[in-house]
């Protein structure tokens, strides 16, 4: 599918645009601002944007107020078709945020419960409503919030009407925007059956309409590998893994893991999957705020386009930007009126250049070739082609003695031949994507 070869760019709209927290009802068209970056993912390759949530929300989005009509505070549904016409025209992709598990107090089969009480037909439509207790808000009413948070309303995904409204709201998105795919919201709680129909109802809709669920621990399977669920998932495993052994020069702790995932042996967790790799999000601390050593960044995205998986790109931290969670979400989703480039923007265009020529990066299997505390060098391959990619965190220069299997190859980053006479030389703090030009 197209989401296999693609490169990923995230951005967090209501950040991004400067949208004020609170939905203050006044319309403004700030979404309009993604029309003047389509340039920027050109240039810097990407072929996918995933839209955190755009549509009308109580405040940061993931409470829901109209899942049919774009947040007042970016703009119109007619802008948001505007911006997917323009995407695809630039050849990109568009993916929104499918936020399925819970509703905000102010969507309008909640506030009809909070005005009609038992009298709503709408009663069944959440989690555990009971008028039995009541509600930190004091409603009343008791519900189920989200992992305690009662701003969000757990839906009750085995009420068929709520099933078909939410369905129902898909089917808009793709026949008036004409989205291709959906990041689904804490898919890892939603509803088993309610993520098969979505599979159906969305392959019958659109052919190669892909679907990516969050996942933040356990086993992935759970919602991806038997066809009827995700395509894909967010490899939370090894966001962590990559920062927690660049700062710990501990390269075993990345590798093991990519091993454990994708590696030749028989128990082999998820080969042959495409998961989501990714650096930082919308949720988690930018890359550059918590790597030890600046001189690393551009070695964190080397993993991602070299491990297997789908690259994800957060918006801003391509030019380096910080960002604390401790600091408070409005830290990790700043507004940014125009793109930047620098050395790190030009490393990773390289990177996605060699993706989009690379069908063993997009699709190669996974072997270790030689891994130190500070350096590694693993292999993919895809039919004929065959591509290294070798990773040196170390301040020192590291001369790589292995079986090669090849006298040269090109550096895919720097379009740079590489001699293998004497074994691999890598300078400090350097990353090849290197495929062998003799065998």
């Amino acid at each position: 599918m197209w989401a296999e070869e693609a490169v990923f760019y995230q951005i967090y709209p209501l950040g991004m645009c400067g949208a004020p927290y609170e939905n203050d009802g006044v319309l403004e068209h700030r979404l309009r601002r993604v029309l003047d970056w389509i340039p920027h993912l050109q240039k810097l390759g990407i072929t996918a944007v995933y839209f955190s949530p755009l549509f009308e929300s109580d405040t940061h989005g993931y409470n829901t107020r109209d899942y049919r009509k774009v947040d007042t505070r970016l703009g119109t549904n007619e802008d948001l078709k505007e911006i997917v016409a323009a995407l695809h025209e630039a050849g990109i992709k568009v993916v929104l945020d499918g936020v399925f598990n819970h509703v905000g107090r102010g969507f309008f089969a909640f506030k009809d419960v909070q005005e009609h009480r038992q009298a709503s037909r709408y009663c069944s439509w959440f989690a555990q409503l009971s008028f039995e207790g009541n509600s930190a808000y004091n409603d009343g009413f008791w519900y189920e919030g989200w992992e305690g948070n009662y701003d969000l309303v757990k839906l009750n995904l085995r009420n068929p009407e709520v099933v078909d409204y939410l369905l129902d709201s898909v089917k808009f998105w793709i026949d008036e925007f004409g989205i291709d795919g959906l990041r689904l919201d804490v898919a890892y709680m939603v509803d088993r059956d309610f993520l098969r129909n979505l599979r159906r109802a969305t392959e019958g809709w659109k052919e190669d309409f892909y679907l990516i669920g969050e996942m933040i621990g356990g086993d992935y399977k759970l919602i991806m590998g038997n066809d009827e669920m995700c395509h894909s998932v967010t490899n939370y495993e090894c966001r962590k893994g990559i920062y927690s052994a660049f700062n710990s020069e501990n390269m075993f702790e990345i590798i093991h893991s990519l091993a454990r995932q994708f590696g030749p042996e028989d128990w082999t967790m998820y080969r042959g999957r495409h998961l989501v790799s990714f650096v930082d999000n919308h949720d988690v601390d930018r890359i550059a705020s918590i790597l030890n050593k600046k001189e690393l960044l551009p070695l964190a995205y080397a993993m991602i386009f070299g491990m297997p998986g789908i690259p994800m790109i957060y918006y801003g931290s391509e030019w380096g930007i910080e960002g604390k969670k401790d600091d408070g979400d409005p830290a990790l989703r700043p507004a940014i009126e125009k793109p930047e480039w620098n050395e790190l923007t030009e490393m990773i265009s390289k990177m996605a250049e060699a993706r989009k020529g690379s069908k063993a990066l997009c699709y190669g299997d996974f072997k270790s070739l030689l891994l130190q505390n500070r350096q590694c060098i693993f292999e993919r391959n895809f039919g004929d082609e065959r591509i290294m990619v070798a990773i040196n965190i170390s301040g020192e220069e590291f001369h790589a003695h292995f079986n090669a299997r090849s006298g040269r190859a090109r550096d895919l980053i720097t379009d740079t031949l590489r001699d293998f006479g004497g074994g691999l030389v890598v300078p400090p703090y350097t990353a090849f994507i290197l495929r062998p030009e003799d065998f």
